[in-house]
C-alpha cells in the first residue's frame, strides 16, 4: 500500500478580505416585510393585466385596457339634449340652458377596477344656428372612438325636417373632410371605418346600394315621447315613417326618448353606452309607429317602411318623404344668432352697453384721424395726386 503524503496537500487559506465579507452579506437572503410582499404582488398584476396573462400565466386577447371615447351631442333648441346627456351619466341634476359648446366627461370601471373607460361628452347649444362649432369635437385624433347623437323634439314637428337636414349635412361634411385628412396620416385607420361602416350593413342587405352612410355611429333621438304619444295617429305615422327612412338612410340608430319614462331612459342608456364602453346592445327593435321607436342601423329596410305616394318632382325616395313632411308639417325658420353677439337684444346690459357705445365712438373717431393724417402726410410728400 503506498504511503500518503501531505506534502501536495496546502491547508485552506483562512484569511478574511473586506470585500469577500461584502458579496457574502449581498449573497444572502434579504428578508422583506408584509408590505413589500403586497406591493410585489400588486405590480406583478398589473404587469400581466397589461401583458393580457391571466391569473393561470396564460396570455389573454387584453380587454382591460383603458378606453377613450367622444359623444357629441348636437340637436334642436330644447330638445331634451342636456337631458340624455345627464341620465346617461346616471347624474341627479336639473338641466341647464347650454351655452355654446359645453364639455363634460364619464368613467366606467373595468373589470378588475385597475382601468377605467372614460367617456368625452360635448353638448352644442343653440340648435343649428352653431353648428360650425362641430369641427371643434370632430377632429381626426378622436374619429376613430366618435359617436354623435342629434336630438330632435318629437313635440314640435315645426322643426324636426330643417333641424336634421342641416346638422346631418354639416356633420357629413366636417367626418369627410376629417376622415381625408386621415387618410394621408394613417390609411388603415380610414379605410377601417368605412369598413366598420359598411359591416352594420351587410353586402346582403337589401339597400346596400341605395343608402348614403355616414362612416361615424349616429344616433336620432326622438325626445319628448310623453307628449308625442298623445299625436294624432296619422301624424304620428308620418313623423315615425319619415325619422325611420332618414336613419336608415344615413346608416344612423334610431330611438324615442323621455325623462319621464323610466323604460325609455333604460333604452337610450344601453344604446349610448355601447357606443362608448362597448356594453352588450339589446337586438330587439320596435319599428310600430303607435309605440316608442328603436331600429338599429342596418335593422331596417325600405321594404319594411313603405313609400308615400308618389309626388310630382321628387327625384328620389328622400325627396317623397321631405315633401310629404314638409307638406304636413311647414317648417319654422329658427332664429340665427346675429354676427356680433353683443348686439345680440337677449343680452342687453343698459350700464355696458352705453359705455361700450361711447367707446365705439371713440374708436370711430380715432379712426378717422388716423385716416386723415395719412392723407395728409402722403399729399406734403406728392404721393396724392
Amino acid at each position: 500500500m503506498p504511503k500518503t503524503t501531505y506534502d501536495s496537500i496546502k491547508p485552506p487559506d483562512m484569511s478574511f478580505d473586506d470585500d469577500d465579507a461584502d458579496s457574502n452579506i449581498k449573497s444572502l437572503p434579504q428578508t422583506k416585510s408584509i408590505w413589500d410582499l403586497c406591493i410585489q404582488v400588486t405590480e406583478r398584476a398589473e404587469l400581466n393585466v397589461a401583458k393580457g396573462i391571466d391569473g393561470k400565466g396564460v396570455v389573454q386577447e387584453n380587454t382591460n385596457k383603458s378606453v377613450e371615447s367622444t359623444l357629441f351631442v348636437v340637436g334642436a333648441k330644447s330638445a331634451a339634449k342636456t337631458s340624455v346627456i345627464l341620465r346617461f351619466l346616471d347624474r341627479d341634476e336639473q338641466p341647464k340652458a347650454t351655452t355654446a359648446l359645453e364639455y363634460t366627461f364619464g368613467r366606467r370601471s373595468k373589470n378588475n377596477n385597475l382601468h377605467k373607460d372614460v367617456a368625452h361628452v360635448w353638448e352644442l347649444g343653440g340648435g343649428i344656428a352653431l353648428s360650425n362649432l362641430i369641427e371643434v369635437p370632430i377632429t381626426k385624433q378622436c374619429i376613430k372612438n366618435l359617436s354623435v347623437v342629434i336630438c330632435v323634439d318629437l313635440s314640435k314637428p315645426e322643426t324636426i325636417w330643417t333641424t336634421l337636414e342641416s346638422l346631418i349635412n354639416t356633420i357629413k361634411l366636417r367626418v369627410k373632410k376629417v376622415i381625408a385628412e386621415l387618410k394621408l396620416e394613417c390609411p388603415s385607420d380610414a379605410n377601417l371605418l368605412i369598413a366598420d361602416c359598411l359591416a352594420r350593413y351587410g353586402s346582403d342587405h337589401p339597400d346596400k346600394d341605395a343608402v348614403d352612410l355616414i362612416p361615424i355611429p349616429i344616433t336620432i333621438i326622438g325626445s319628448k315621447y310623453d307628449e308625442f304619444q298623445n299625436f294624432d295617429p296619422e301624424k304620428k305615422k308620418i313623423i315615425s315613417k319619415t325619422l325611420r327612412y332618414v336613419a336608415h338612410y344615413h346608416g344612423a340608430h334610431l330611438c324615442y326618448f323621455s325623462s319621464k319614462m323610466e323604460a325609455l331612459v333604460m333604452k337610450t342608456r344601453g344604446l349610448l353606452g355601447h357606443l362608448v364602453f362597448k356594453t352588450q346592445l339589446s337586438k330587439s327593435i320596435q319599428t310600430d309607429h303607435t309605440k316608442p321607436l328603436y331600429v338599429l342601423a342596418g335593422m331596417d329596410a325600405s321594404n319594411q317602411i313603405g313609400m308615400p305616394q308618389a309626388v310630382v318632382g321628387a327625384r328620389s325616395p328622400m325627396d317623397q318623404w321631405k315633401q310629404l313632411f314638409l307638406s304636413t308639417f311647414p317648417q319654422e325658420a329658427e332664429a340665427m344668432v346675429p354676427e356680433d353677439p353683443t348686439k345680440d337684444s337677449k343680452y342687453n346690459e343698459n350700464i355696458i352697453d352705453s359705455v361700450r357705445s361711447q367707446k365705439d365712438e371713440e374708436l370711430e373717431r380715432f379712426k378717422k384721424q388716423q385716416e386723415r393724417k395719412m392723407r395728409d402726410e402722403a399729399r406734403r410728400e406728392g404721393k396724392l395726386l
